[in-house]
């Protein structure tokens, strides 16, 4: 009898155990299971999809400051496009020119006043003038803030009897801003000035 009960003994020990280690293992596999599921839901919040051509892209969230170059470039780069680059139309320098400004502090503005008070766009106009800018490069400097840039790029001039090509070399300084619709990297160039501005060739038409 007592070896009938030390048996059974001995049994409910080893269920107790079994039992004990089944839980145990049900628990860690349900807390990896959350953890698994947290962890996919967090990354899943950083995704986004855009659509383009009809198709489903992802885009992915990242940190501002790896962005700095990239979106420092393209800043400056619009904004040369939309200042110098003109037709003979007097709403169409309005606009590009308007457009411009929003990327830029007092010293763009600056620099449309003189031109203006020149009579630089007056000369474009009655000439039949028209004016591209190609940006060459864009050095930007993210270790100092402001943020300090040089941009080489090249004018061409086309006139009725000849088209002009001038090197064109600016420096300025760019500063953090809320972004906005007319502002989308929500940069702002200051202290801007125009270091070079030459005749390369002239070409007869």
């Amino acid at each position: 009898m007592f070896r009938q009960m030390k048996n059974v003994d001995t049994a409910f020990r080893y269920i107790r155990t079994f039992s004990g280690c089944v839980i145990g293992g049900v628990v860690l596999l349900a807390g990896f299971i959350a953890w698994k599921s947290y962890r996919l839901a967090s990354e899943t919040q950083q995704k986004i999809y855009v659509l383009g051509n009809g198709k489903a892209l992802e885009a992915f969230a990242a940190d501002r400051r790896d962005n700095i170059p990239v979106e420092a470039r393209d800043h400056i780069k619009t904004f040369h496009q939309l200042f110098f680059t003109l037709s003979p139309d007097e709403k169409a320098i309005a606009a590009t020119i308007s457009k411009s400004l929003y990327l830029a502090d007092e010293s763009a503005k600056a620099a449309y006043d003189n031109l203006k008070e020149s009579n630089y766009f007056s000369n474009l106009i009655s000439g039949n003038v028209s004016q591209a800018v190609r940006v060459d490069s864009v050095y930007v400097d993210i270790n100092q803030y402001p943020y300090y840039f040089k941009c080489h790029a090249t004018e061409i001039i086309t006139r009725t009897s000849s088209v002009v090509t001038r090197s064109l070399v600016t420096e300025g300084y760019l500063r953090n801003v809320s972004r906005s619709d007319n502002n989308s990297h929500g940069m702002l160039i200051e202290r801007w000035e125009t270091l070079e501005n030459k005749d390369l060739t002239i070409q007869r038409r």
